[in-house]
């Protein structure tokens, strides 16, 4: 009966060993399984990020734009230009019908012509009356005509002088009214008050125009027109950091249309008036640096800066979360993800942009491991972890 102990011992030695043998497989698998990473991107960070001291969102905003309109009423016959026609100053850009208002002027001048006639008689008229008045001053004396036929000369001779004041005061009064009729000629020729880009077309060729009226089915202005030379920035600055920003002070625009231009600005005025409902200043920035591409209502950044940005740090350089980078045999790494797997990677550590530490040796937009522990070897498979 002693056999039989002895087995169940020798069937439970090798369990216990099948056991620690499937353990040791298990952590084996463990160990060279992928190991579960965070990851970061290299980024194109910009050294001017170093004197940043504040930063804005804004609009970009012409500093003159008009609304161009006709003190004339009638309807539109001529449209010259379209959105985005560039005009100069006095241009004319559209007309109303004038057809009205010429006759009107014609009439006026046709009244000039009839005024300057009516003075040339009355001028003859003076003359024949100066004729015959001295005539009755030579007979008065020898009593040749009596003396009642002398008044009446003379009274003849003092109502044709009147009458040259009354005709030339009619000439005035005629040409007052035909330069009033040639202004409102003018009226209806629509000219640029400045040199300037069309906005905004607001009426076409046939669209009653009433600048002066809000009535159904008509237009008020035709078009509008921007000053692009005058473009800036406008954003709304919190009161309590206002007295951080000065006039002139230097900044950095950035456009959300335009990226990768970066634009050189600085503080044009700061609107002496806080905005009660959102306890902000509005500071308007000019452009220093100008771009044909930069439009009206462009949504902008504006970072408030320390200084002026040297040339030098005009550029992007590559640059990475500084727990990235670690030490291995002395010397500074990352760790680029790719396929799957980390591939150690040197780099050369630079000066710190903000929150980042730049690097070379790598390009933005590559992914490496985020704090790369101490046991990750070059050519480790990884898995990537979600935050």
């Amino acid at each position: 009966m002693a056999p039989a102990p002895r087995r169940r011992r020798r069937w439970v030695r090798y369990a216990v060993i099948a056991v620690i043998l499937l353990a040791v497989v298990g952590v084996g698998l463990k160990l060279t399984g992928p190991q579960a990473v965070e990851s970061t991107t290299i980024t194109a960070a910009y050294p001017s990020q170093n004197y940043t001291m504040l930063n804005a969102t804004g609009y970009v905003v012409p500093q003159r734009k008009a609304a161009v309109a006709s003190k004339a009423q009638g309807r539109l016959e001529w449209l010259g230009v379209l959105e985005g026609s560039r005009v100069k100053k006095d241009e004319i850009i559209a007309r109303v019908e004038s057809r009205d208002v010429e006759a009107s002027a014609a009439q006026a001048r046709a009244q000039v012509q009839v005024a300057e006639a009516n003075l040339q008689l009355q001028q003859a008229e003076l003359r024949d009356a100066e004729v015959n008045l001295k005539r009755s001053e030579m007979l008065l004396e020898p009593k040749a005509i009596s003396k009642q036929q002398y008044d009446a000369d003379l009274a003849r001779f003092n109502k044709a002088r009147a009458s040259i004041g009354n005709a030339q005061a009619s000439i005035t009064s005629a040409k007052a009214n035909a330069r009033a009729a040639e202004v409102s000629v003018e009226q209806t020729v629509i000219r640029a008050p400045f040199d300037g880009v069309v906005l905004i077309r607001h009426a076409n060729v046939g669209d009653n125009i009433t600048p002066f009226s809000a009535a159904a089915d008509t237009k008020g202005a035709i078009v509008t027109i921007a000053d692009m030379d005058t473009l800036e920035v406008e954003a709304d600055v919190s009161e309590s950091n206002i007295a951080r920003i000065t006039v002139d002070q230097p900044c950095e625009i950035l456009l959300d249309a335009l990226p990768n231009l970066r634009m050189a600005g600085r503080v044009s005025r700061i609107v002496p008036t806080v905005d009660r409902s959102k306890a902000t200043v509005l500071v308007k920035v000019r452009f220093v640096d100008r771009d044909a591409r930069v439009l009206p209502d462009m949504s902008a950044k504006i970072a408030f800066l320390s200084k002026p940005v040297p040339p030098e740090d005009n550029k992007p350089q590559t640059a990475v979360q500084p727990s990235a980078v670690v030490e291995r045999d002395g010397k500074p790494v990352v760790f680029l993800i790719a396929d799957g797997k980390a591939r150690q990677v040197p780099v050369t550590r630079g000066a710190k942009i903000g929150e980042l530490v730049a690097v070379q040796g790598v390009k933005a937009g590559d992914t490496v491991v985020l704090a790369p522990g101490d046991k990750l070897a070059d050519g480790a498979k990884v898995t990537v972890t979600k935050k």
